[in-house]
């Protein structure tokens, strides 16, 4: 008998807690700052309708419908004339999520770092060389890269109730409290007025010097922050019952990260502002100018390790998710125990990351990789399965399963959006990251 999560909060949590990551905190205010402020996230919350929620239904749906991860989901769904094709497409889709690991908890592991060393009172003296220092220090690297293989592993290991449940809710909460407490002082220091004004009152002007690169970001960053495509939202949903139709809970999760992602411009905005440091810094934003922020607020060491512990919880959720993902995947497959899943994994990310700790350009290409190729990608498989009645699960089917339980209908029309409109915009995204990156 598959393992259900206990309660509806936990499924919100641990969905969320997929959702919500790096994404939210390190890409969203950078690109917010070179795009226009309020204007850009005007264009993201549009992006997050027509693009973000019909494809995180689609996936959640596939996950319910079938009970299981997202390989065994798309061949049981599936007319069984097609259903090798379809699985062997979700182990290539799925495979995104192990790509994605071994360099996301290279990254988890740079913040648990930056937390420890704010912890005990030890902030780096020049942010601008101590983020290069750290990169450039393997031992320290691997070290705190494999702290977030293990914990997540043995997360993972207590099972979907006792371990992933429970451990997602508790840094959920702690994650969100966090962020309030954040983002209430930063709009307590003098001078906040002004980047809270650059955040909320949009500037189209600063928006329509480069309106395609602008847009292309906001359909981007509506796409990626909810890590659609690999099938992490697909376990989420294959854990949870029928009390609640998935149109109303694909809602709730997106709310709840885009709370998170408003609120961390908050925590960003005001400070930056208060301080002189320019918005659109980049990813090193996160590790080189906030830094200089702490290093001169009254408290600094404090607020630097709450901020941290903050983005810590970010990635950890991302993490335990998305390990939970690779585990129930090898388990529905294979028909293996938890714990030899759980220790194939954790073994297979350890040695993959070295690399990516060791030579230097790995995880730009890993990055590229899963943000540019397998997440569009997945999507597109995936749109593709819900909506077609001849070799995939067929809308009938998926529209009767996302609908059932209290809340929101998928209504008819949203089939011809997803058939048309959403593979135009993966593809713009597609090609637009491809462009970019060469």
């Amino acid at each position: 008998m598959r393992e259900q999560l206990s309660s509806r909060l936990g499924f919100l949590m641990l969905a969320a807690g997929s959702a919500v990551g790096l994404g939210n905190v390190w890409r969203f205010p950078y690109v917010v700052g070179r795009n226009g402020g309020a204007a850009f996230v005007v264009v993201y919350l549009a992006f997050l309708v027509l693009l973000g929620f019909p494809l995180l239904c689609a996936e959640l749906g596939i996950g319910r419908g079938a009970g299981r991860s997202l390989a065994a989901a798309l061949e049981a769904l599936s007319p069984r004339r097609c259903s090798a094709v379809w699985a062997r497409i979700g182990s290539v889709l799925a495979f995104g999520c192990f790509v994605l690991m071994i360099y996301y908890t290279d990254v988890a592991g740079w913040l648990l770092k930056y937390t420890a060393d704010y912890m005990r009172g030890a902030p780096p003296a020049d942010p601008s060389t101590a983020f290069g220092a750290l990169t450039a220090d393997d031992v320290s690297e691997t070290l705190f890269m494999s702290v977030t293989v293990v914990v997540s592993a043995l997360v993972c290991l207590c099972g979907v109730v006792k371990g992933v449940e429970r451990a997602t809710k508790c840094m959920m909460v702690t994650l969100l409290a966090l962020l309030a407490v954040l983002a209430v002082r930063a709009l307590s220091l003098p001078g906040a007025q002004e980047g809270l004004s650059f955040y909320l009152k949009p500037d189209w002007a600063r928006f329509m010097e480069h309106p395609w690169s602008a847009v292309l970001d906001a359909m981007g960053q509506a796409f990626f922050t909810l890590s659609l495509g690999i099938g992490s939202m697909t376990i989420c949903g294959s854990y949870v019952g029928e009390d609640h139709s998935l149109v109303k809970e694909a809602a709730f999760i997106i709310v709840i990260d885009t709370v998170v992602a408003l609120l961390a411009g908050l925590v960003v905005f005001p400070a930056c502002a208060s301080f002189g440091v320019p918005y659109g810094e980049g990813p090193g934003l996160i590790f080189v100018a906030l830094p200089k922020v702490f290093a001169q607020m009254s408290g600094g060491s404090f607020w630097g390790f709450l901020f941290f512990l903050f983005l810590s919880f970010a990635a950890l959720t991302t993490v335990v998710a998305v390990f939970e993902c690779l585990i129930a995947g090898l388990m529905d497959s294979f028909g293996v125990a938890r714990w030899k899943s759980t220790a194939v994994v954790a073994v297979g990310v350890l040695a993959l990351s070295l690399p990516c700790v060791l030579v230097e350009g790995i995880l730009q290409w890993e990055d590229f990789a899963v943000s540019q190729i397998w997440l569009p990608m997945g999507a597109l498989c995936q749109g593709f399965f819900v909506v077609n009645e001849t070799y995939g699960w067929g809308w009938e089917s998926f529209r009767v399963s996302v609908s059932v339980g209290h809340g929101f209908s998928m209504p008819q029309w949203m089939r011809w959006h997803m058939a048309i409109v959403v593979p135009i915009l993966m593809v713009a995204i597609f090609v637009a990251g491809f462009m970019r990156f060469v």
